[in-house]
């Protein structure tokens, strides 16, 4: 499955550019089922996810061309030819479960796998469902399957209240009532900045969406929308990732084609910690000036802390002067990473959702493993400052969601090779 061999120690130094954000490109991709006309989507990421993705919606009837020169994806559906999401794919990508709104919506229904993805804990879908019945949809299961349909052929809208902010519920039903009958409102929505991403793209589209990045949206149906293009929002997870680097390894370097607004909540706790961050307009600065001072961090849904930057924080923590706590109050099993990271010598007790954490002055490179795509962005950035050499296997987990991790991390001075 391949492996990262680091050989720690060196600061990262200098500038480099984000990529465009996963979980933003993952729901547009899927929403492109809704019009039969050409959507072009500009600034894709070299992304496993991105390929299942595509592969999921041309098994459905798109005719989807990648131009990885020119970093762009195609997508025309004048036709669906199928609405079964099956398990090879599903089971490979959580966000797979994202293709049953559009199909609903454009075909009158939909049967999707249950989604599989990284074992970090339970992301039910009840809160999707009860959405599309509360549209009218009517819900089977069985078999490892999901089956919706609409009795009347069209969703119908209604006023919709998540029992608690999910991303993905948020972007389904949003995507679910573009061509619904009359007005939806989502209450208690997501309001992340993927969440803004895709209200911009379905507008571009001709959908009426408004309210998005707030806790209230709300979507007049129309009849039909048209093909367009978009260019996709940066990952605000891999800046967030490469700046705890940069601070851990007592480095100095710019990031390029950021968000700032995006990323205040792990600026705020990297300066906490005593580090600088210079915001300057889509560009970050991020200087590592001493060992960290501990913190305490609790995941809240968006403006709080990012539960996908987590396990890098507990990295980073690992390294502190002092006793960190963090609490997970997103996913039950979000702590996959702690026994790596103990195998290099951190000092880590979990109790229940809660990781308190005694820093210690430096880490021993080892042989580590990736069990999901975040966990092992925490392992590489644990190895770029760890003394000795370090081996994270699984990376096919970090391919996931970081493109060539490894190669922007060489440009700015790293002794990271894949193996």
């Amino acid at each position: 499955m391949g492996a990262f061999v680091i050989r720690g120690g060196k600061p990262l130094f200098g500038t480099v550019a984000v990529s465009s954000s996963k979980n933003a490109i993952l729901p547009i991709i899927s929403a492109c089922l809704l019009s039969g006309e050409e959507c072009l989507i500009k600034q894709i990421p070299g992304l496993d996810d991105v390929s299942g993705m595509c592969e999921l919606i041309s098994n459905l009837g798109a005719d989807v061309k990648v131009n990885g020169r020119a970093r762009q994806i195609s997508v025309r559906t004048p036709h669906l030819t199928g609405h079964t999401a099956d398990y090879e794919v599903v089971s490979r990508l959580r966000a797979s479960f994202l293709v049953m709104g559009p199909l609903l919506a454009r075909a009158g229904k939909a049967k999707v796998a249950l989604p599989g993805g990284c074992p970090i804990g339970s992301r039910p879908v009840d809160l999707h469902l009860k959405g599309f019945e509360a549209m009218g949809a009517q819900i089977q299961s069985g078999h490892g399957y999901i089956e919706a349909f609409c009795p009347d052929g069209k969703l119908k809208g209604t006023t919709i209240y998540l029992d608690f902010p999910s991303v993905g519920a948020t972007e389904n039903l949003m995507t679910a009532a573009v061509l619904a009958e009359g007005r939806t409102v989502i209450e208690n929505a997501a309001s992340e900045p993927e969440i803004v991403d895709l209200a911009a793209f379905l507008n571009k589209m001709g959908a009426k969406v408004s309210g998005a990045g707030t806790d209230t949206i709300v979507i007049d149906g129309v009849d039909k929308v048209h093909g367009t293009e978009h260019t996709i929002m940066p990952d605000r997870i891999e800046a967030g990732t490469l700046m705890t680097a940069a601070a851990l390894t007592g480095g100095d370097i710019t990031l390029t084609n950021v968000v700032p607004e995006h990323l205040k909540p792990v600026t705020a706790k990297l300066r906490e910690s005593g580090m600088e961050v210079i915001e300057q307009g889509s560009e970050l600065r991020v200087r590592g000036m001493a060992r960290p001072v501990a913190l305490d961090i609790k995941t809240h849904p968006f403006p709080g802390f990012p539960t996908d930057m987590q396990a890098q924080m507990a990295a980073y923590l690992c390294f502190a002067e002092g006793t960190s706590v963090i609490v997970e109050t997103i996913f039950e099993n979000r702590f996959m990473h702690v026994n790596e990271l103990k195998r290099m010598g951190a000092q880590i007790r979990l109790d229940g959702r809660t990781a308190i954490i005694e820093g210690i002055d430096c880490l021993q490179g080892a042989q580590v493993r990736a069990t999901d795509l975040r966990a092992g962005a925490a392992l590489v950035i644990a190895g770029l400052a760890a003394r000795g050499t370090t081996e994270v296997l699984d990376i096919h987990h970090i391919d996931r969601g970081y493109e060539f991790i490894e190669n922007k991390l060489q440009r700015l001075g790293a002794d990271i090779q894949r193996q």
